[in-house]
Order: C-alpha cells, then structure tokens, then sequence
C-alpha cells in the first residue's frame, strides 16, 4: 500500500504532509494516527500541516465515495462518524500551535482541515470552496463551526449555501487565511512559522488554544475565571520567569517550553 501521510520533525517542528489530494479511507486513517502520535509526542512544540503538488487537499475521493454508493448507499457517509471526526478531533486536541501551508486546492473537507490549524498561509491563486452543497451534502469536518468562528454566521451561511469557489486573496480579506505568498514559498513560509513558534512559550500557547476554543461560546464569567486559573498557572512556569528576567535586562528571553 502506498504511504499516503509523512512526518518529519526538524527542530521541534513536525511537517505533516499530505500525499494524496483526495481522501480515502487509508489516508484519512494514516492521517489520524500520525496527528495522534504527533500529540503524544513532547518533543514536538509546533505542527505544519501541508499538501503536495498543486492541491492541499479537495476532501472526499470522489471515485471511492461512489463505490461506497452504489454497494450501500444508506452506510456509504458512516465515514463522517467513523473517520472524519477523530481526525478532526485529533487536529483540535493537539496543544501546540498548528501552521496549515495550503499549497493549493482547497475543498469541502479539505478546507474543514485548513481552518482546523491556528495560522494559515496559501498559496497566491490558490481555490477554496466548500463544495458540499455541489454534491447535495451539508457540511462535516467541523466546517460549519470553523467557518461561523472564522468569518460568521452571515458569510458562513453565503459559502456553505452557494459553494462558489474563491481565491486565497479573499479568503485572507475575509480572515479564512493570514498569509498569501508565491506558491513555491508556501511550505518555507509555513516553517518559518512553525520554528518561531516552537521557539515560544509553549505553556502559554497550550493556555492560548485552550481559551480561544470556548471564548465565543462562554460567558463572559467563564472566560474570566478560565484566564484566572490559566494565568495563575503559567506565572510559575520557568518560560514567564525567564521572560520577565529578559525584559528586565533588555534582552532576547529563551524559551524552553516549561
């Protein structure tokens, strides 16, 4: 079988990247178990999730998809269940900031993936669409949620019900993506950020990520003690001493992650 995921750790960063443009049952398997030995892994203090070619990743093979169809049409999306959300789970329980290097295409479950990282960087000219509805679906892979937090209700409502494709200029106009570089600069510029970031105060991030996923949803109540017990947290870790310590000198702090 031909590997679909590899993995390759430099400096604290794992690039995870992405083989096939669409997925099937053994990608998104593989998927999944590299992002949970990823999460396991303590000496990975950043993620770069990419894709190769000229597609980061178009959701659902298609061709796979019909066979399921016509063998057994009333089990043939017990995939959404069974595979795409652990996937989706695993990507949101990792703790470390999550850079996504959208090389290319970008679509349906492709596109949940995407908006599954924390920092986006894509490829100038690079096509996004939600695609669900072109098929006669609704949404999985956390796309719904993702984009109602990224850019709205109202504008998650236009591109989940008219699944028109849009470019990278836009979707960074919108805030669906923070980066728009030359498509050859994709993958240095995701791992540029991904070194910055595993050279940060990891504690911290893991407290970032941990509010930012409740903050729309909680009372206001809930996100200040939240802050509270994070921030109590965090004041007795070596990384906020040895910042403190830095400023105080009028020099660079040097993080270790503790």
């Amino acid at each position: 079988m031909p590997e679909t995921v590899t993995r390759e750790d430099v400096g604290g960063v794992a690039t995870i990247t992405m083989l096939r443009a669409g997925l099937t049952h053994e990608s998104r398997r593989e998927l999944t178990d590299v992002v949970r030995q990823v999460g396991a892994d303590e000496s990975v203090r950043a993620v770069v999730l990419t894709g190769t070619g000229r597609a980061f990743c178009v959701g659902q093979d298609l061709g796979q998809h019909v066979e399921a169809l016509r063998g057994d049409a009333a089990t043939s999306l017990a995939v959404v269940e069974e595979e795409y959300n652990p996937l989706v789970l695993a990507l949101a329980a990792l703790r470390v900031p999550v850079v996504v290097g959208v090389n290319g295409a970008c679509a349906g479950a492709g596109l949940g993936l995407a908006l599954a990282g924390d920092l986006r960087v894509a490829a100038a000219g690079a096509k996004f669409t939600t695609a669900f509805a072109g098929i006669g679906l609704s949404s999985d892979s956390g796309l719904a949620s993702r984009l109602v937090h990224c850019v709205g209700g109202s504008r998650a409502a236009e591109l989940l019900l008219l699944p028109e494709p849009f470019l990278a200029e836009s979707a960074a106009s919108w805030g669906l993506v923070h980066r728009v570089v030359e498509p050859e600069r994709v993958l240095p510029e995701a791992q540029v950020l991904g070194a910055r970031l595993a050279a940060g105060p990891t504690a911290a991030y893991r407290a970032i990520k941990t509010v930012l996923a409740t903050a729309a949803t909680d009372s206001l109540e809930d996100t200040l003690a939240l802050e509270a017990r994070l921030q109590t947290e965090l004041g007795r870790t070596a990384d906020h001493r040895e910042a403190v310590e830095a400023f105080l000198e009028k020099r660079t702090p040097r993080f270790t992650g503790h």
